[in-house]
C-alpha cells in the first residue's frame, strides 16, 4: 500500500512533516488487523504552525479570481477519474468497507467536486435600498477566512472532501484533522490530491493528532473563525461548547436514530428491501442508518418474515470480496461495544430474530424485537449491524414513536399513497424524511442537516456559502448627511 508509506505524515504549509510527538497514531486495517503506517502525532505548536499558514496563504487566494480557483477542482476530479483503482483500494484498506460501499463513496466525493466548482461563482453580493437620501448599501459575501475541519471515520474521503472543498473553492483556507482510525484516507490523500492538482501551498493543512496530545487547541485557536466538524453528538456537544466560548461559528453533522417507517398499504417487498439497506449499508456505521424499523401491526408478520430472511442471506466477511455484504467494524473496541449492546438488551427481554456472531471485528447482524417502549436502545444511535423491530397500529402512534428520540436527522415512510407520506413526513422533526426509499441519501445541491441533537446548521448546495463566507455591509453616501449635532 504505496499511499500508506507516502502519507504517513502531517502536511502543513505544504511541506510533508513528522509530528513531534512522543508517541505514534497506527493505522490498521480493520478486516485483517495489518499494520498500515504508524504517524507521529502533532502537537500544539504543529497546531499553531498549520493555522498559522493557512491564514497567511487564505489571504492571497481570497483575492483570486474565483475562475482560477475552481480550475484546481477541474483537476483534482482528473486526477481521482485517473487513480480511482487505487484509490478504491486504499480506502477499503483502511476503512473496511465493501467495494460497493467505496465505489460509492469516491462517486459522491466527485459529485461534491463537480459542485464546489460551481460554488466558487455562488459568493454573491447584493444592493439593498436604504431610507436616507443618496445611501447605497452594498453586502458583500466574503470568506470567513479560515476553517477547521474535523472528519469521521466512516466516509473517510467523502466527508472530508465535502467540508474541504467548499470551503477552498469560497476563498477560504483548511485545516483539516481527519479521524485517528482513517488518517490518510480522511487526511493525506486529500492533501495529496490537491497539491498535484497545484493548490498553492499553505491553503490545506493536514494535522494527525489526538486530544489526548493538543486539548482542544484545534478549536480555541484564535485564527479559525469556522468548525466544521463531523461526528458522534457526545464529541460535536463539545466543540459546540468550546468553539461558543470562543465566539466561533460552527456547523455540527451529528448523529442520529433514524426510522423507516412501513405504513398499512406500503408495498412490502420494496419496504423490504429499502429497510435492509437503510440499516445493514456500511455495516451500519453511518449517521442516517435506520436503526428502528416501525412497521404497521396489519402488515407486521409479513414484512418481518421478510425482512428477517434477507437480513439472514446477507453475507459477512472480507470487504473485498464482490459478493460480500457486511464488512467489519472499524475496530474491535467498536466490536466488542455492538456485542454487548446486544447481549444485554436480549437479558433485559428482548426477543433476538437473529442473533449474529462476533468474531474479531466482524459481526453478524442482529434483528431485535418486543423491546419495552422506554428501552433506552430505541432512543440512542447504534453504529453497528443492529436493528430494532417496533410494531404500532396507525399513524398517530407511528409518529409518536418516530419522534420519540433526541436525534433527529433522517428518516422514510413507505406507503402506496404519495400525498399520505408526505403529510407523514412533515410531522417528523428531522432535517430531512424520505417518502418510498430509504434513508441514507446525500446529495450536493440539496441541503444536509439535522435537528435536535443531530446537529446545528446545514451544508450542500447554497448552504455551503452560508456556512464558509460572512456577509459584510458597506455603505456609501452620495452627497452628504445630515447630522443632529
Amino acid at each position: 500500500m504505496s499511499y500508506f508509506d507516502e502519507l504517513a505524515y502531517q502536511f502543513i504549509g505544504g511541506e510533508w512533516r513528522s509530528g513531534s510527538g512522543s508517541w505514534d497514531i497506527v493505522d490498521f486495517n480493520p478486516y485483517n488487523g495489518e499494520k498500515l503506517t504508524s504517524i507521529p502525532v502533532a502537537t500544539v505548536e504543529e497546531i499553531d504552525l498549520a493555522y498559522r499558514a493557512a491564514e497567511r496563504a487564505q489571504r492571497e487566494w481570497g483575492a483570486t479570481n474565483p475562475y482560477t480557483r475552481r480550475l484546481v477542482f477541474e483537476r483534482v476530479l482528473r486526477i481521482i477519474d485517473d487513480r480511482e483503482a487505487e484509490l478504491s483500494e486504499a480506502i477499503a484498506a483502511e476503512v473496511g468497507g465493501t467495494l460497493a460501499k467505496v465505489g460509492f463513496e469516491l462517486h459522491l466525493a466527485k459529485e461534491f467536486l463537480r459542485e464546489a466548482i460551481q460554488l466558487a461563482l455562488r459568493a454573491e453580493g447584493r444592493i439593498l435600498p436604504s431610507p436616507i437620501d443618496g445611501k447605497e448599501n452594498r453586502l458583500y459575501r466574503l470568506p470567513v477566512g479560515v476553517v477547521g475541519v474535523i472528519s469521521p471515520f466512516n466516509f473517510p474521503f467523502l466527508l472530508s472532501i465535502k467540508s474541504v472543498a467548499p470551503a477552498l473553492a469560497l476563498g477560504n483556507a483548511v485545516v483539516l484533522k481527519p479521524h485517528q482510525n482513517t488518517p490518510v484516507c480522511g487526511g493525506g490523500l486529500v492533501a495529496r490530491i490537491f497539491e498535484e492538482a497545484g493548490l498553492p501551498a499553505g491553503l490545506l493543512n493536514v494535522v494527525v493528532t489526538d486530544i489526548a496530545e493538543i486539548g482542544d487547541a484545534l478549536i480555541e485557536h484564535p485564527v479559525p473563525k469556522t468548525i466544521s466538524f463531523t461526528g458522534s453528538e457526545k464529541v460535536g456537544r463539545h466543540v459546540a461548547t468550546v468553539a461558543a466560548a470562543h465566539f466561533k461559528h460552527t456547523v455540527l453533522e451529528l448523529g442520529g436514530n433514524s426510522a423507516l417507517v412501513v405504513l398499512d398499504d406500503a408495498d412490502i417487498d420494496y419496504a423490504v428491501d429499502a429497510a435492509v439497506f437503510s440499516r445493514f449499508v456500511h455495516q451500519g456505521q453511518v449517521c442516517m442508518a435506520a436503526n428502528r424499523v416501525l412497521v404497521d401491526r396489519a402488515v407486521e408478520r409479513e414484512f418481518t418474515e421478510k425482512f428477517v430472511a434477507k437480513v439472514a442471506s446477507l453475507k459477512v466477511g472480507d470487504p473485498t470480496d464482490p459478493q460480500t455484504h457486511i464488512g467489519p467494524l472499524i475496530n474491535e473496541g467498536q466490536a466488542e461495544a455492538i456485542t454487548a449492546l446486544v447481549d444485554r438488551a436480549v437479558a433485559d427481554g428482548a426477543s433476538a430474530l437473529l442473533h449474529g456472531e462476533t468474531r474479531g471485528t466482524l459481526v453478524a447482524p442482529s434483528v431485535l424485537s418486543g423491546l419495552p417502549e422506554d428501552s433506552p436502545l430505541l432512543r440512542q444511535e447504534i453504529f453497528g449491524p443492529v436493528v430494532l423491530l417496533v410494531p404500532f397500529d396507525g399513524d398517530e402512534e407511528a409518529v409518536r414513536l418516530t419522534n420519540a428520540t433526541s436525534f433527529g436527522l433522517s428518516g422514510a415512510v413507505h406507503t402506496g399513497d404519495t400525498e399520505r407520506g408526505v403529510r407523514f413526513a412533515k410531522r417528523i422533526d428531522t432535517g430531512m424524511f424520505h417518502v418510498n426509499d430509504a434513508t441514507v441519501h446525500d446529495e450536493p445541491i440539496v441541503p444536509f442537516g439535522g435537528e435536535k441533537h443531530s446537529g446545528v446548521g446545514r451544508l450542500n448546495g447554497d448552504a455551503m456559502v452560508e456556512a464558509f463566507t460572512t456577509t459584510k455591509w458597506i455603505s456609501i453616501q452620495h452627497g452628504r448627511s445630515q447630522f443632529p449635532f
